[in-house]
């Protein structure tokens, strides 16, 4: 079955965001300062979700419907504000992700890295 991720584009949903913004004449309250504080915030209420549960726990959010629903929720938010963003400094999110990937590919090379998630992992390697 298809979901909506298979469906829509990136450039849908940032042009769903600034519709939705643009409608209620927030451009004016969307300032790079206020928009990254909003994901920061957003991204605490996710954590908020998960505060306290074992990784056990965590990982099996998705049987608990409430505590599922909020994630969704939170991680909804923090994904809107997030294209907020871009939209209000004309980011391309799709190149900058690339060009993330691409650095971080340099950064942390598949053959010191896999299976380890801090560097001194890396450097303790045999």
């Amino acid at each position: 079955m298809r979901g909506v991720d298979e469906e829509a584009t990136l450039a849908d949903l940032r042009r769903r965001v600034a519709a939705f913004v643009a409608a209620r004449d927030w451009e004016q309250f969307h300032t790079p300062k206020n928009l990254s504080v909003a994901v920061a915030i957003e991204a605490a209420e996710l954590m908020e979700a998960f505060q306290w549960l074992s990784d056990e726990e965590a990982a099996a959010v998705t049987e608990e419907e409430e505590t599922y629903a909020v994630v969704v929720d939170e991680l909804a938010d923090v994904l809107i504000y997030a294209l907020s963003l871009a939209n209000a400094l004309g980011i391309d999110v799709s190149a900058a992700v690339v060009e993330k990937l691409k650095r971080n590919e340099h950064r942390f090379p598949v053959e010191d890295w896999r299976g380890r998630a801090r560097p001194e992992d890396v450097e303790a390697r045999p």
